[in-house]
């Protein structure tokens, strides 16, 4: 199973749409929030897409219907996705941790903080796949790619 994780697109059309139609054969594309303007215009664009796209509601994306978290069972792994400014991700990962933990998902999403991160800890993968559109960390726009089969999680973090 592949999976695109995309996090605060905050307005970037171009490089949503880049990333996504370069990767048409995932399964699944997450968007982690902070964007959702862009990407229902994507969807608008590309309604043969939407069936792969799951949207969480990012602080930014006002009055959403989105969902705040969202599971997905994959292979023998549960994905646990959030935007994770309720979590406050920025100081630390321990509520969305024991969040996640909670669902029974071993595999953490998560955005906000416009920075790459990514790390297995605890018996949990971690990913923040940072900002496709305004990276606070020095680096290019990026984006996430996560392989699940039967034998394990692979993630990796791309420029855009």
């Amino acid at each position: 199973m592949r999976i695109i994780v995309i996090s605060d697109s905050h307005g970037n059309f171009q490089n949503l749409e880049k990333v996504i139609m370069k990767n048409t054969d995932a399964q699944w594309i997450f968007h982690l929030g902070d964007g959702e303007l862009e990407l229902d215009r994507f969807v608008i664009a590309h309604p043969i897409l939407a069936p792969k796209i799951i949207h969480v509601a990012g602080n930014c994306d006002y009055d959403s219907l989105s969902p705040e978290i969202f599971t997905l069972p994959a292979i023998e792994h549960k994905i646990f996705a959030a935007h994770g400014h309720k979590y406050g991700v920025a100081g630390s990962l321990d509520r969305i941790k024991k969040a996640a933990l909670e669902n029974g998902c071993d595999i953490i999403l998560y955005g906000h903080t416009h920075e790459r991160f990514m790390t297995y800890e605890d018996g949990l993968w971690i990913m923040n796949p940072g900002s496709i559109a305004i990276p606070r960390d020095g680096q290019n726009p990026s984006f996430g790619n996560i392989d699940i089969s039967e034998y394990g999680v692979l993630m990796n973090i791309a420029d855009v």
